[in-house]
């Protein structure tokens, strides 16, 4: 599928990695519609990307939200090509610390938004990918999931963000499956230590603490070395059921 054709969606796209994947399809000439829950970023984010770009305020936890959504999108790009997920959060709490046990209201969330919020979006827009006239060797669509290095090696303080993108690690194969047959490929991310929101707003010596952790190169991962994988994904047919690991060669430490 060539950049310059795909109708995308993308979660989260309001910022960090999301708006970096969204500017990236759109420098190659395709559309894009951004779901985000933050209105101000989504109209922000819209003024910079121009007009093959628009906005639908989603919750991603919400089916009804997400359906309505897609299908807006379905209807002003004439249909939809490329899911894009990379709505998530990740706050960082002890299993069982001091303070005493996590609540399970922040485990759910983090599944709800992180996990939950992922299927909802692949289901409703692989719905509608079924539709497409089927491209080269009957290709129909493909779906991109964010999940993180954290699925493989969580550190302390992880075990729920790291619950909820390990299964975002485990549904992509037999997902790229089960969409096969509808020419649906589906390629998940894991990235590492990237300059995200979250961690623009920490102190300049976190920040370079963290990008010193990584064997090469020595540094932050950057949104749009993110997009580029995206991007890649897109373009090359053969690259399906599979987790690419975006991390300069990091293994997380314990902590």
């Amino acid at each position: 599928m060539k950049l310059a054709e795909t109708r995308a969606i993308v979660s989260g796209g309001a910022s960090g990695l999301g708006l970096a994947a969204a500017a990236r399809i759109v420098a190659g000439g395709g559309q894009v519609v951004l779901l985000d829950i933050n209105l101000a970023q989504g109209a922000a984010a819209v003024s910079m990307l121009g007009a093959r770009a628009a906005f639908v305020a989603t919750d991603v936890t919400r089916e009804t939200d997400v359906d309505a959504a897609v299908e807006q999108a379905r209807a002003r790009m004439g249909g939809i090509s490329a899911a894009i997920n990379c709505a998530g959060i990740g706050t960082a709490a002890r299993f069982v610390g001091r303070q005493g046990a996590m609540p399970a209201e922040l485990f759910r969330k983090l599944i709800e938004v992180n996990l939950v919020g992922t299927a909802l979006v692949c289901k409703s827009a692989a719905v509608a990918m079924q539709h497409n006239a089927p491209g080269t060797d009957g290709e129909r669509g493909v779906i991109v999931m964010t999940a993180s290095v954290a699925a493989f090696d969580g550190q302390i303080g992880q075990v729920a963000y790291a619950a909820s993108k390990g299964a975002i690690v485990a549904m992509t194969l037999p997902m790229a499956r089960e969409l096969a047959s509808s020419g649906i490929r589906v390629v998940t991310i894991a990235p590492g230590v990237f300059l995200t929101p979250m961690v623009a707003s920490m102190s300049p010596e976190m920040q370079q603490s963290l990008g010193s952790q990584v064997p090469f190169p020595p540094r932050l991962g950057r949104p749009e070395e993110y997009a580029s994988l995206v991007a890649q994904i897109v373009e090359n047919p053969m690259l399906n059921g599979e987790t690419i690991r975006l991390d300069g060669a990091i293994r997380m430490q314990p902590r």
